[in-house]
């Protein structure tokens, strides 16, 4: 059994940690989700700034069978299936 959460920069993921007894692991998004990432904050004046660093946060995700890297990579697979919903999202922010 491995428990994961999402690391985001407002509600955009970048990573997916997993832990499991034998310890943690940390995957990283595709490129794809740091360049949206940085693209919003631009949008909003937050590039290079304090208030860019405090947008970022840990997400709960949940428990799964399964070790850390194997449970890592299928929440990341996921999540990267559904990049479109993430991009829709961001720009509809007031």
């Amino acid at each position: 059994m491995a428990r994961w959460e999402i690391v985001a920069w407002q509600d955009i993921p970048a990573a997916v940690e997993a832990t499991d007894e034998g310890g943690q692991v940390t995957l990283q998004l595709s490129e794809r989700f740091q360049a949206l990432i940085d693209s919003v904050a631009m949008q909003q004046g937050l590039e290079g700034s304090d208030a860019y660093l405090e947008q970022w946060q840990k997400l709960p995700g949940g428990d799964r069978p399964g070790t850390a890297r194997d449970v890592g990579e299928a929440v990341v697979a996921e999540i990267e299936a559904r990049f479109m919903d993430y991009i829709g999202r961001a720009f509809r922010r007031p």
